[in-house]
């Protein structure tokens, strides 16, 4: 009868055991979707600030391209082109974190 009793009372202290690790992990899992609910915030921010900076910068280049000299139009042209590989490294490093 004691060695049930002792058999009992280590399952109990397995089971307690087992209970904290599940609450640990319930408490962590809370914590990394709010960690993730956070994470998404700011990644639809930067693609918005991104969006808003593209469109500046095209605004920028049309009003600098419509120069009436040939050599602002030729640099107006390879800004632009610069500015989209630039704009598009950015949604590519962006399209890698989601």
């Amino acid at each position: 009868m004691a060695e049930i009793s002792i058999i009992l009372s280590e399952i109990e202290v397995k089971v307690r055991k087992l209970i904290d690790v599940k609450n640990q992990l319930v408490e962590e899992n809370r914590r990394l979707a709010r960690e993730v609910g956070a994470l998404r915030e700011e990644n639809e921010a930067l693609v918005k600030t991104n969006q808003e900076l593209h469109d500046k910068i095209n605004n920028t280049t049309i009003v600098n391209a419509l120069g009436n000299n040939e050599e602002e139009i030729k640099e107006g042209r390879k800004l632009i082109k610069e500015l989209i590989k630039e704009i598009d490294q950015c949604v590519s490093i962006l399209n890698t974190k989601e």
